[in-house]
């Protein structure tokens, strides 16, 4: 057991420098724009700003996967946000998005541009934009939304909670990562009881429900999360819900998804941008780097 903290909290908490964690530098206690950047805008309707994280993979894959069911107009650009060089407070996307998070979206096919922010919400506006990958019947619909929620609602405890404490705090504290690996390993157990009920997560059919838990969970069972995760939470205890992930993963369009926006990882899946369907095999950062 670690010694007891002898940190005693203050009646008013103050904000007096960055914590020393590994993003402290994009933490802050206040909302709104620190500088003036204008947000980019491409050829497409759809213009994405976002980066590679499970929040962002989330969007790219289901934009991917309309294209490939044979939605053409969901083609679209897919910008930058280098969130560790505070992109995220710049001008222009605390205009589209007053909460600083990737990913965001903006809609040009409209009168006016219509922003759309938070993960979940652009996976629901899209698949009813388009009509594809969310059940129309009213109980499968509802079951898609249900696991919709909890995924928004139950992925800050893996990443704010446990992958901060375990992965990125200046300092190990037994007991928030005990915490927050037990409520883990819960979330990990629902999902594969689930599975032992249902191919896919929502019901018998592939939905955003299933784009949106795959790269936070599916993530932790393919051992892409926190470092060596998959081996301290045990993730062969989920059986199920790894078969789940491996099958998601062998889709093109799951596979391209993760790639864009990515900055991390070999430099062949690392597609910083993506403007058009050819960038995949033209422009990948291993292409982009070679020496002429």
């Amino acid at each position: 057991m670690n010694a007891p903290s002898d940190y005693i909290p203050p009646k008013v908490w103050t904000w007096t420098a960055p914590n020393g964690g590994k993003f402290a530098n994009t933490n802050r206690p206040t909302a709104g724009a620190t500088h003036e950047q204008a947000l980019p805008v491409g050829q497409h309707p759809l213009q994405l700003y976002s980066l590679g994280t499970p929040n962002g993979v989330k969007v790219t894959i289901l934009l991917e996967e309309l294209l490939a069911a044979g939605h053409a107009e969901a083609e679209y650009d897919a910008w930058l946000i280098r969130i560790g060089e505070g992109d995220q407070f710049g001008s222009g996307f605390t205009e589209i998005n007053p909460n600083s998070k990737i990913p965001a979206l903006v809609d040009h096919s409209g009168e006016k541009p219509l922003a759309v922010f938070e993960s979940g919400s652009i996976l629901l506006y899209l698949a009813e934009k388009f009509g594809a990958f969310i059940p129309k019947d009213s109980a499968h619909r509802t079951a898609c939304l249900n696991w919709l929620f909890w995924q928004v609602g139950s992925a800050p405890y893996i990443g704010g909670g446990f992958g901060h404490f375990y992965a990125y705090a200046p300092e190990k504290i037994e007991y928030a990562i005990n915490r927050f690996s037990m409520e883990a390993k819960r979330q990990l157990d629902v999902l594969d009881r689930r599975l032992a009920e249902s191919a896919f997560i929502a019901g018998p059919n592939y939905t955003i429900a299933d784009m949106a838990i795959f790269p936070w969970y599916g993530g932790l069972v393919e051992g892409w999360l926190y470092n060596d995760a998959a081996t301290f939470l045990s993730v062969q205890d989920y059986p199920l819900l790894k078969t789940w992930a491996d099958r998601l993963l062998e889709r093109p369009a799951v596979q391209r998804g993760r790639m864009v926006n990515r900055t991390s990882g070999d430099l062949s899946s690392q597609l910083h941008e993506r403007h058009d369907a050819s960038d995949f095999e033209a422009k990948t950062q291993d292409r982009l780097t070679q020496k002429p």
